[in-house]
């Protein structure tokens, strides 16, 4: 079950790359089409994968919460392509996803920013300052979209196995880098644990979505709730605020596909009032 991420910048050439890559190896290349042509199955409309892909929300909360609803579906569509094997995930914050997964070969196509403006500017018939102002603003998205789901500075390259910068490599050299990196014995040797690891992590995103869907979530921060799964028994830890909130948390999570097991952690938080309603 290989598994290729591939993170990149407007311009770098990763679009070509990526489906080079995937054409050369038989591998399916998991990007925007390929989200969208599974979607409807996940409950997910056109406009609901175009507001939530690689776009972190708005900061109003109720949208919040919608986008942030469709965004782990999105995610779950990810992590179940990932599970059939041989696929490049193209964007999305696939390496982070993924990120428990020692299998995974994390590739960043990356150049220098005026080159990139050059490029997406010849590509796209556009004034050069239209492409520099669209590029900078696909760059600031992106950051923003990894930092805010991810907390992960976007550029770090400690966060990936192999970094290609495209200023002098040609498209052709850098997917035959690629194809050879995932042969890479130490990826190879770890295919089993992963798969184990990857059913977890699917558990959990349904999780996830299953208490997103039914609102239930939308009254707990990220930061005072985590569901993780192991080996199918998911631990649920965190404060909830009422006994009513816990029972609902549990039954969602026993009634997921996969749940062979609850271990509730849970502790019964009331919400503070607040000063000015004193």
């Amino acid at each position: 079950m290989a598994i290729i991420t591939i993170s990149r910048e407007m311009g770098s050439a990763g679009i070509p790359i990526a489906h080079k890559a995937a054409e050369k190896l038989g591998y399916t290349l998991v990007d925007g089409d390929a989200i969208r042509k599974v979607a409807p199955d996940y409950g997910l409309t056109p406009e609901a994968v175009d507001k939530a892909d690689e776009k972190p929300p708005a900061f109003v909360q109720t949208v919040d919460m919608q986008t942030e609803a469709h965004f782990h579906q999105i995610e779950l569509i990810i992590l179940e392509y990932a599970l059939k094997g041989n696929v490049i995930i193209y964007g999305r914050g696939g390496q982070d996803l993924l990120r428990d997964i020692d299998s995974v070969l994390r590739v960043r196509i990356t150049a220098p920013f005026e080159e990139r403006v050059e490029r997406w500017a010849e590509r796209e018939w556009l004034d050069p300052e239209l492409a520099r102002v669209l590029v900078r603003k696909s760059d600031q998205q992106r950051a923003g979209f990894l930092k805010y789901y991810y907390d992960r500075d976007w550029v770090d390259p400690s966060n990936y196995d192999l970094v290609v910068n495209t200023l002098h490599l040609s498209e052709d050299t850098a997917v035959r880098i690629i194809c050879e990196a995932v042969k890479d014995t130490n990826l190879v040797g770890r295919k089993n644990e992963a798969k184990k690891t990857l059913q977890d992590l699917i558990i959990r995103k349904k999780i996830e979505t299953g208490l997103f869907s039914k609102g239930i979530i939308a009254g707990l921060h990220q930061y005072h709730f985590h569901a993780s799964v192991q080996d199918g028994v998911a631990t649920l830890d965190g404060h909830v605020h009422s006994e009513e909130e816990r029972q609902q948390v549990i039954d969602t999570v026993e009634a997921v596909n996969g749940v062979t097991g609850v271990i509730d952690h849970l502790d019964v938080r009331q919400y503070q009032s607040s000063p000015m309603e004193h």
